[in-house]
């Protein structure tokens, strides 16, 4: 899939707000991959895809989910708002002809991350997290530490994912614990106070 099908297929599949938020994800998330030397394309081309089951009926979710079991996994029992990722990586793989790992991990888990990141999952991630309509409190402090440290940056923006449900009283996905606890073990890696 080329860039320009995968923009129709946002565009057909979003509203004007959501579709430009996609395209403030995939400036962003071409920046990143081009401070630390990911494929520009394989970027752009998740961030296109990353929010088109955004919009789709929880009800048109949950059957894809069970339509594609062996897709799914037990993305079912997480909460709802995490499974548009899945879903969208689902879309991709059986009616969009991607067929790139990298891109539908990225895709998959671009709400939540999962422990054991790759460089595209934390790209996406973080560009959904800082493109340029965000403004919560943070944000900028943010967008100068994704282009310093990833890990450091994926770090601040994963404590502010959490706690912001947790404040909000909303069920935290535990996949979104999982990756906290593998990015802070990375983190604590990286300053030296674990041995390898």
């Amino acid at each position: 899939m080329d860039l320009e099908e995968a923009k129709a297929l946002a565009r057909k599949h979003l509203g004007n707000k959501r579709y430009q938020h996609t395209l403030n994800v995939e400036e962003m998330a071409v920046r990143l991959a081009g401070r630390y030397g990911a494929d520009p394309h394989k970027a752009a081309l998740a961030a296109l895809l990353h929010d088109t089951a955004k919009e789709m009926p929880t009800a048109r979710q949950l059957e894809l989910l069970r339509q594609y079991p062996d897709l799914a996994g037990d993305t079912e029992n997480r909460p709802t708002p995490v499974w548009h990722g899945v879903c969208a990586a689902i879309l991709a793989q059986t009616q969009w002809g991607v067929t790139d790992p990298e891109i539908l991990s990225a895709v998959a888990c671009h709400t939540t991350g999962k422990p054991g990141m790759s460089l595209l999952d934390k790209i996406l991630y973080l560009a959904d997290m800082t493109c340029a309509e965000r403004d919560f409190e943070g944000v900028e402090q943010l967008r100068r530490l994704e282009f310093e440290d990833i890990d450091r940056a994926m770090l601040a923006a994963l404590e502010q994912s959490v706690g912001f449900v947790r404040h909000g009283g909303r069920p935290l996905d535990p996949m979104s614990a999982a990756t906290l606890e593998d990015i802070r073990k990375t983190a604590a890696q990286k300053d030296g106070k674990v041995k390898v």
